[in-house]
Order: C-alpha cells, then sequence, then structure tokens
C-alpha cells in the first residue's frame, strides 16, 4: 500500500470511456475503461503501470482503478485492461474485487503476449475468476507482435481484439482484407468474437463490414471521455 501512495492517490486517477460497437446492427456492444492519471509523470498509461510494475504495486493499481470505473458503468457490458503482473499479485481473485459486483457482464483484457511469459499463472487465475460467473477473458492486441495461436487457444477467450496495426489502411489491400478475414474465421471456429480496434476513417469501417468482424472501437465512432459518449455511427457507412 504504501509504495502505491508514493505515486498516486486514489484522487489521482479517473476513467474514461470508448464504446465498442457490434457491426451487425450498429448497437453499442460495451464501453472500454482506460485510466487517466493527474500527475505529469504518469499522464501515459503504459509509463504508469511500468512504475507499478517496478515498485510491486500493479496489483493494487488495478484494483484501484477497478474501485473507479465499475461503480460508473452500472447496467453497460464493461471492458477492463489487466496487466500480467496482477496476475502475480492475486487482487483478482479476492472476493470483494469490484468487478463481482458489477451488474453486467465484465470483459478482461489480457495483452497477446502473456500467453507466452505467464501463461501458466494466466491460465489458473483466470480459470478462477471466470468460475464465479459474469467474467470473460478477452486476448488484446493480436497482431502487435508474435503470436502463439495453440496458447492463445488454451485461453479459451470470449473475445479476441486485432490490433490497430492489422487494421489501419485496411481499405488499401485485398491481401490484408483476406488475412483479417482469415483471422476471424480461425477465431469463430475457436469460439470467439472479434474486435477491431483503432477504426479512424468510413473507409477502414466499410472493409472490415465484407471480413466478418463482429465489433469495431476506435474514434469513427467517439473518443475516449467521461461521461460515456454515445456512439456516432458515420454517415458514409450507412449503406456500406
Amino acid at each position: 500500500m504504501r509504495a502505491i501512495r508514493s505515486m498516486v492517490q486514489s484522487d489521482d486517477l479517473s476513467v474514461v470511456f470508448q464504446p465498442i460497437v457490434r457491426l451487425g446492427d450498429r448497437a453499442l456492444f460495451a464501453y472500454e475503461a482506460l485510466v487517466r492519471c493527474r500527475v505529469a509523470a504518469y499522464a501515459s498509461p503504459p509509463v504508469l503501470f511500468a512504475q507499478a510494475v517496478a515498485a510491486g504495486c500493479a496489483g493494487r493499481l488495478g484494483r484501484m482503478i477497478r474501485e473507479i470505473a465499475v461503480p460508473l458503468s452500472s447496467g453497460k457490458p464493461l471492458f477492463l485492461n489487466v496487466h500480467p503482473q496482477e496476475l502475480h499479485e492475486a487482487w483478482l481473485v479476492r472476493p470483494d474485487d469490484p468487478i463481482f459486483e458489477h451488474d453486467h457482464d465484465v470483459f478482461l483484457e489480457v495483452t497477446e503476449s502473456v500467453p507466452l511469459t505467464h501463461f501458466d499463472l494466466c491460465l489458473s487465475v483466470l480459470r478462477e475468476v471466470r468460475s464465479r460467473g459474469g467474467i470473460h477473458l478477452v486476448v488484446d492486441d493480436l497482431g502487435a507482435g508474435y503470436s502463439n495461436l495453440k496458447r492463445i487457444a488454451d485461453l479459451e477467450p470470449r473475445v479476441v481484439k486485432l490490433d490497430r496495426d492489422l487494421i489501419a489502411g485496411v481499405d488499401q489491400s485485398r491481401r490484408q482484407q483476406q488475412l483479417i478475414t482469415s483471422v476471424v474465421r480461425l477465431c469463430v471456429e475457436l469460439s470467439a468474437k472479434v474486435v477491431a480496434e483503432g477504426v479512424e476513417t468510413p473507409d477502414e469501417l466499410s472493409a472490415l463490414l465484407d471480413t466478418g468482424t463482429h465489433f469495431a472501437q476506435g474514434f469513427l465512432f467517439a473518443r475516449p471521455s467521461f461521461p460515456m459518449p454515445a456512439v456516432t455511427w458515420p454517415p458514409a457507412a450507412v449503406g456500406s
């Protein structure tokens, strides 16, 4: 506790929300909570968590973020990021964690590199958490780096998020569209839905509609903000 207090106080943290949109009917599916820190040195979330890892308090930081995000998202499915180091610190399995009090589904996002570096522990902790009901696993950033598809399959994610690197310029590359279509087909065979992250243009969205991707997220629909922003469907994509 002392380590996290030396970095930030609860009042230094806040969350913003970004919608995840269902492409089939253009309806809101869920919101992702994203941390913001008022301390200038930790304004970047990766820097904030890197310092928390170094100080041995990543688990406490994650708990503080959930304590803020969960009450603000009542009635909505909620996506929350979980740093790999949190899996070592056993905060998620505590019975009083806010995720178990949420009145809708909770989707815990872990980066696609986790199966390579923390696989056994990741699998054990997340299985315990998911056994309590209403908690689902999301494999994040697929396509950002080397992916061990076998181990990702072993995690049995409910949702897979495609990294922005796979999405950027998809409207200009038929091969890229075919790649995404193949990835989506594989995920469906593994009983997982797919979110395209970082969708920024109507043309990218139009191209994604032909790949079978289930959900999308990005500045095209709304920028992260609080209160929860409404979804704006781009007029250019309405007829697509």
